[in-house]
């Protein structure tokens, strides 16, 4: 096992520092070209590779800069573009929030997971990057009258485990209580409070925009989380969209909406004690949502293409 790090160990200093090609790396170690390449695959697997990207030249753009001063926050701006389908705008979006993710992570990290649509493609790109001590917490409950098992939930939480090697902390407890008071007596049960004592001591939270009207249908809408009779109350409201399955209007209000009495999430106060937030959009039509978001200040860091910025500040 240790010579086999060993020749990981060259092999990746020789060709990521050096640039020297697999050729010349496999004449070196006295090994195929094809060993050279499982090498350099196996050492990335393993974390002892890390490649990560710097923001785009469009986080730098006129759009990105009228975002960052109008909310507090840095922009992260993915250039795609207004014909890009959107499998392509959600792919290079997911993929950026991915390499974000892993760049701000450390050992010993509390880090927040709220599930949804965005987080379950963003998990796919994340790298393996082993951490001591560090920790994957649910930030609001999974479960509902169709899925009592939070399966979906458990597949974007258990890849962020897998890859930074780190224990995940489920709150198993539904995504809305059928009512208010249920919620209050459950907040005072001790394996209720664990939890949320992991909460209110999160170093990083990454999330998705829920919206109610999404190109791409927001899970906590399309998969049984909400009740006809909640969403005709959500939209008397005037709710557009959700954090953390924390409903809000597009001005960032969300105290007074009826459902959030019996939400289970990190409200937009709540989310304020966290040092980085980052808020993840790939949808346009979300941008409503977003401008909610933004204004209940539920970010510190934006990662969005730039036809969804531009949407947000036409709407501004």
């Amino acid at each position: 096992m240790h010579a086999r790090y060993e020749e990981m160990y060259e092999a990746a200093i020789r060709y990521y520092i050096h640039n020297e090609t697999m050729e010349s790396i496999a004449r070196h170690l006295q090994v195929s070209r094809s060993s050279v390449s499982r090498l350099l695959a196996e050492a990335r697997r393993s974390g002892l590779v890390r490649i990560s990207l710097a923001s785009e030249v469009g986080s730098r753009s006129p759009v990105a800069r009228a975002l960052s001063e109008a909310f507090g926050v840095t922009v992260h701006l993915v250039s795609v573009g207004d014909s890009a389908p959107i499998s392509t705008r959600l792919e290079r979006v997911c993929r950026l929030a991915a390499s974000l993710l892993a760049e701000s992570v450390s050992d010993g990290s509390l880090i927040g997971v709220a599930w949804g649509v965005t987080m379950a493609n963003t998990v796919r790109y994340v790298e393996r990057r082993p951490l001591r001590d560090a920790f994957i917490v649910q930030m609001n409950g999974g479960n509902n009258a169709q899925d009592t098992s939070a399966f979906y939930v458990g597949t974007v939480l258990q890849p962020l485990g897998d890859a930074f090697d780190a224990r995940v902390i489920h709150f198993p407890v539904p995504a809305f209580f059928d009512y208010a008071a249920t919620k209050q007596a459950m907040w005072r049960e001790r394996s209720v409070r664990a939890v949320i004592d992991y909460q209110n001591r999160l170093d990083l939270a990454i999330f998705g925009i829920g919206a109610i009207h999404g190109r791409v249908p927001s899970h906590v809408y399309s998969a049984g989380y909400v009740e006809p009779e909640d969403m005709t109350q959500a939209a008397a409201d005037g709710v557009v969209g959700d954090v953390c399955t924390v409903l809000l209007r597009e001005d960032g209000s969300f105290a007074d909406i009826a459902l959030n009495s019996r939400a289970t999430g990190l409200t937009p106060a709540d989310m304020q004690r966290i040092p980085v937030r980052i808020g993840v959009v790939a949808d346009p039509s979300r941008a409503s949502a977003l401008l909610g978001a933004l204004r209940a200040k539920t970010m510190t860091d934006l990662i969005c293409d730039d036809t969804t910025a531009h949407a947000v500040l036409e709407r501004l």
